[in-house]
């Protein structure tokens, strides 16, 4: 699905007057970048990596099932001192439902706000915006699923990486599919990955292979080639570059972004795909997701994007067996970890009433729960896409502030604990789960 990159404001640090000498000097350093510069993490929880053990996901030997959620925008947000706020906002209040994980941008490439300004030039100011997210997560206890690319042009995406290579002579061709297979782009793209990987956090001073905070990494958000329909380039692209990631980083987990769908030669394209032209996306959910590079398998749920002329009842039963598929692939075929990492219903839909959302919420959470009780692949779902207050320019057609609708707000925390009940208090990594969960057990 098409995410806006919101509007873009221009944020002020102050004035610098050299006359003023260096106390001035020592006050605008303080005003500027304080925040991202103290060293105020003193009350850090304390996390251990989060492994894969066959189907499952395990920390620390135990079941980890997520209920988790998307907001993209937390980097973008931190580079300004007036926007800074929303990203801690937002843990605290996930913590408060006992949400575990957030899928957010570890990408902007080229766009406002740039953190890759060109190929292998990066703005520092918005790696310390990275940096700080990072920080704020590790505090709050809450880890993070970082995508590093997109295959939308949101945020820059592959075209932008295109767009660089044609403009240094250097591209083999103009479509932005060539981001995939031009050896120049590979080159600019690994080098990107390695930078981040690589990273040392200016806050808590650990690099960012090293730090449990994070999750672990997504190749690309929703990539599609239809340039080839086969599916073979795509598939080139994504054993490249897992094995790349997987020689500097070996302690995150990998995923690679899919929305799920079945390739041309996959025997469920015709059963389990939305309609006919998912096939031809150049992608195949079982294939991209079979590397033993990639730990996990990552799934999109869109229904009322991907059908025209299906009813809500329609569109929710898709919905139930769309997983059901997927969390079979991965119990029978992949033998890994389902991730269900974006899943949304629009407001824009005709005759739309909040509570069809909630009803969306419970089958995609009763679908995980059923598998989590047999401990099964299904590991875990992410709504696309939660906000705070104040952010309606960031807002689409499927994000919500949760805790304005009690309903919602109630769907989510169930499932909190009922995924907590099974596996014990343990498994969730968060500091209330006895308050969040009382009379729900």
């Amino acid at each position: 699905m098409v995410k806006s990159s919101g509007y873009k404001m221009i944020g002020s640090n102050g004035l610098f007057f050299p006359i003023l000498g260096f106390a001035s000097i020592i006050a605008f350093i303080f005003l500027s970048f304080g925040d991202l510069l103290s060293v105020k993490y003193k009350n850090e929880i304390s996390l251990s990596f989060v492994e894969r053990n066959g189907t499952n996901f395990v920390v620390d030997d135990q079941l980890f099932y997520i209920n988790g959620w998307n907001s993209y925008w937390f980097m973008d947000h931190a580079v300004h001192d007036h926007s800074r706020a929303r990203i801690r906002t937002m843990l605290q209040a996930a913590a408060k439902m006992g949400l575990t994980v957030c899928r957010t941008w570890a990408f902007n490439d080229g766009d406002y706000n740039a953190l890759q300004i060109s190929p292998g030039q990066f703005d520092e100011r918005v790696f310390q915006a990275l940096d700080y997210v990072i920080a704020e997560a590790r505090e709050v206890g809450i880890r993070l699923l970082l995508s590093l690319v997109n295959n939308l042009d949101a945020y820059g995406g592959k075209t932008q990486y295109v767009k660089w290579a044609w403009g240094e002579g250097v591209g083999l061709s103009p479509s932005n599919d060539s981001f995939f297979y031009d050896p120049s782009i590979r080159i600019y793209f690994k080098n990107y990955v390695k930078t981040i990987l690589t990273r040392k956090n200016t806050i808590t001073g650990v690099e960012y292979r090293d730090d449990p905070v994070i999750f672990g990494w997504e190749l690309i958000n929703e990539p599609r080639c239809i340039t080839d329909r086969s599916g073979d380039t795509l598939q080139d692209w994504i054993e490249e570059m897992s094995s790349f990631i997987k020689s500097i980083d070996n302690k995150h987990l990998l995923t690679v972004g899919l929305e799920g769908f079945y390739g041309p030669k996959s025997p469920k394209r015709k059963t389990q795909n939305p309609e006919f032209w998912a096939a031809d996306m150049g992608v195949d959910f079982v294939r991209n997701s079979a590397p033993s590079t990639i730990d996990f398998a990552s799934v999109h749920i869109y229904p009322d994007q991907w059908f025209k002329n299906k009813s809500l009842e329609g569109k929710l039963k898709f919905v139930a067996d769309w997983m059901h598929s997927h969390i079979e692939d991965g119990d029978k075929v992949l033998k890994k970890p389902v991730m269900f990492t974006e899943f949304g219903l629009s407001d824009l839909n005709k005759g739309f009433d909040p509570s069809q959302r909630d009803e969306f919420y419970k089958i995609v959470f009763d679908v995980i729960y059923e598998s989590a009780k047999k401990k099964g692949a299904g590991g875990g779902s992410f709504a696309w896409q939660f906000l705070v207050e104040g952010m309606e320019d960031f807002n689409d057609d499927f994000g919500i502030v949760p805790w304005k609708r009690a309903s919602t707000y109630r769907i989510i925390t169930r499932h909190t604990c009922r995924l907590a009940k099974i596996h014990g208090v343990g498994m969730m990594i968060t500091r209330n789960m006895k308050n969040i969960c009382k009379g729900k057990w």
